[in-house]
Parts: C-alpha cells; structure tokens; sequence
C-alpha cells in the first residue's frame, strides 16, 4: 500500500488530545507545589515526556506517517539524548563555586 499523504484526524480526537494536554498541564502545576523530594523532577520529566509524545503523535501526525518518519524523529530522540548527557556530564563535574554559591 502507497503512502498517499491523505489522511484526515477527526476534531473528536484533536479536542480529546487537548484536553489530555490542559489535564496534564494542570497535573504538573499541583505536583510542582508538592515535596515529593527527589521525585520531583522525576515526575515532572515523566509527564513533560507524556505531554511530547501527545503533540508528537496527534498534532504532528507521526502516528499515520511512514516508518522513515519514525526512524527520523528516533535520531532526532537520539540526538537529543546525548546532548543533554554531554550537557549534563559538564555540569556535575563543576565544582560547587561555579554552580552559584558563594
């Protein structure tokens, strides 16, 4: 089967999405005042991730791309990835005068 390019989203599912979105947005709002200690960020990356995929898949319309898509926006997950690990593993390894305390 072609890929003809055609294909149509109903408004159901982008007003379904939406709301998942705003439920998401406001669930990250009541966690950020939360002390959930070291899960704080956790949580917060998990739903950030969540909210991604949403946007990624429906608004972006992978979901019903071809595979070369898929494997495309994987590189770009990829690439992503080991940028902020480059980024991250720069900034661990300062000592504490650099990180803003006097």
């Amino acid at each position: 089967m072609a890929y003809t390019g055609q294909h149509v989203t109903s408004i159901r599912t982008y007003v379904t999405v939406f709301l998942c979105l705003m439920a998401l947005t406001a669930l990250t709002v009541w966690v950020a005042f939360m002390d959930l200690g070291f899960m704080n960020t956790i949580v917060a990356m998990t739903i950030a991730v969540i909210k991604a995929l949403l946007v990624v898949l429906i608004f972006m319309h992978l979901k019903d791309n071809p595979k070369v898509l898929w494997i495309a926006a994987g590189g770009a997950a990829v690439w992503l990835a080991i940028m902020m690990s480059f980024t991250l593993a720069d900034y661990l390894t300062r000592p504490a005068s650099y990180l803003g305390g006097w």
